[in-house]
């Protein structure tokens, strides 16, 4: 159970409201990024866990609609502040949630009790040295294809903790590195692709819902 009291003495937020699937939903975000930026290595290190990306809705609206006894037990890969993860373990989902970033660990373990999760299991992962104990039914993961540098690390994953005849669900903004990613993919997984537009106020943003299992 996280200590409010101590985060936001810790953290300078603001709060994000979301509305997925119906149902209401309150998120706390950094207020500024600067302070978690290396501005040693600013392409490596840039806090992308920070934002709350628009893919993420895509995610979140979709496993709130499917029902929790078809993906089973769930591992979320690269799951930032928290959105996907938590709002899946809202509708049902057994959801292992599991993060890089120590600072990003903090707030998924706040917005997991402000939104009413606070028995949500919550993990340190490292992709070069994955050490979870367990395998899932499904793995998913928001906006993980950034760099095409991850897609080595990312199979190894999916290799360790997906249980035979297993999936993957990935939602990414379409982008170079996300569709080199998933072209190397295809060579290990049957890939399908739903395609989809985030639109705001001005902006339309294009998007994709990735499905993948396992070739035999």
């Amino acid at each position: 159970m996280a200590d409010l009291a101590s985060f936001y003495r810790k953290y300078h937020t603001e709060n994000r409201d979301l509305t997925i699937h119906g149902r209401q939903f309150n998120f706390v975000v950094p207020k500024k990024i600067d302070p978690f930026i290396n501005f040693e290595n600013i392409v490596r290190g840039f806090p992308l866990w920070a934002k709350i990306w628009e893919p993420s809705w895509i995610l979140a609206e979709h496993l709130a609609k499917t029902p929790s006894l078809q993906l089973k037990k769930i591992l979320e890969i690269g799951s930032g502040i928290g959105v996907v993860g938590i709002v899946a373990a809202s509708f049902g989902h057994d959801v292992t949630l599991t993060e890089y970033d120590e600072n990003a660990l903090q707030f998924a373990s706040a917005n997991a009790e402000i939104n009413h999760c606070p028995e949500m299991k919550i993990y340190r992962l490292d992709w070069h040295q994955p050490d979870l104990d367990d395998r899932f039914d499904t793995i998913i993961g928001s906006e993980v294809m950034f760099n095409e540098r991850d897609c080595k690390p990312l199979l190894n994953l999916f290799r360790i903790y997906l249980k035979p005849n297993g999936r993957v669900i990935l939602a990414s903004g379409v982008r170079q590195s996300a569709l080199d990613i998933l072209h190397r993919m295809h060579r290990f997984f049957d890939v399908r692709i739903n395609k989809y537009s985030i639109r705001s106020e001005d902006t339309c943003m294009p998007a994709v819902l990735c499905h993948m299992s396992p070739k035999e």
